[in-house]
């Protein structure tokens, strides 16, 4: 990514690290939910956030992988807290039970990081019959951020620091269906492109960020809602296509970050005292970035 380190208004860039933009950010007595945090940028995020001090809960699908990333993290930090558990955003049932277990433990949220995900997937339909990566990627996280909105409220009252919640989405947003969102064809497999499909997942990931930055302002809550662009990063989200991991195999340290440098808007979203107020916006290398008109357009982030 040496190719593209200048620096923005924010004073970072698309170089910046996860730990760059969070230096001299005192997390302590902050908890935040990281889904997706087995692997990727979402085990960077819980990294860093719990060496800021932040509790963490970490959502993972595979429980041995997340008591391994655990194990890792305090073995780092021994003063990390930070916890697993079970959450398999592909599956309803999974995530309300997830939301239930949450809520059994009495603990306040202060941060919801919406950033697990699926990409390029050949066409399949998740346990609950939608086809799997706008299930994964959007429905999902839509259900668990509804399942958790009142404990985030009551958090942002009771101790008077802004909530945050936070959608990892992707560029790939622009690339989504001529319509945006195939709202009647959704789980259809004829016309089923892959990278349309990852494209509707993810501007539904910034529609549903938008809307309920708008109702969170109207309910009058210190409660903010973004979505954040990593841009291209070395992970195995590429898995399930084949072209795409041969390009990044092979121009991967030119032009596309490293992990580090993958969480680092996420984290600039979650912790910065910059982004005190902002809400409905789109972030990018640690920076406000535009999206695409579809993005932006509030009858379709209603009608979503």
């Amino acid at each position: 990514m040496w190719l593209f380190s200048r620096r923005g208004p924010s004073g970072f860039s698309a170089s910046s690290t996860a730990e760059e933009v969070t230096q001299g950010i005192d997390g302590s007595g902050l908890t935040a939910i990281v889904t997706g945090a087995s692997g990727g940028i979402g085990f960077e995020t819980a990294r860093v956030l719990a060496l800021r001090g932040v509790h963490v809960i970490m959502g993972v699908r595979i429980m041995e992988a997340g008591r391994e990333v655990k194990e890792s993290i305090i073995k780092e930090n021994p003063c990390a807290k930070v916890h697993a558990m079970e959450l398999d955003l592909s599956s309803l049932a999974s995530v309300r039970k997830f939301a239930a277990d949450f809520k059994s433990l009495d603990l306040p949220l202060n941060i919801l990081i919406n950033n697990a995900g699926i990409m390029a997937t050949p066409f399949m339909l998740s346990k609950d019959n939608m086809e799997l990566q706008f299930a994964t990627n959007h429905i999902g996280h839509f259900l668990l951020t509804n399942l958790l909105m009142d404990t985030i409220k009551k958090t942002a009252s009771g101790s008077r620091k802004e909530g945050r919640i936070v959608n990892v989405t992707s560029r790939c947003h622009k690339f989504s269906y001529p319509e945006g969102i195939r709202f009647t064809k959704i789980n259809d497999s004829s016309g089923y492109n892959c990278l349309s499909a990852y494209g509707q997942s993810k501007l539904a990931n910034i529609l549903h960020a938008n809307e309920l930055a708008r109702c969170l302002q109207e309910d009058g809550v210190e409660v903010t809602a973004n979505s954040v662009h990593p841009v291209p990063i070395a992970t195995n989200l590429f898995r399930h296509h084949i072209i795409l991991k041969d390009v990044v195999d092979l121009l991967g340290k030119y032009v596309i970050k490293n992990i580090q440098q993958g969480a680092a808007t996420t984290c600039y979203v979650a912790l910065h005292p910059q982004v005190k107020g902002l809400s409905g916006r789109n972030f990018s290398d640690s920076n406000i970035a535009e999206a695409s008109s579809q993005a932006t357009d509030t009858k379709l982030a209603k009608k979503l």
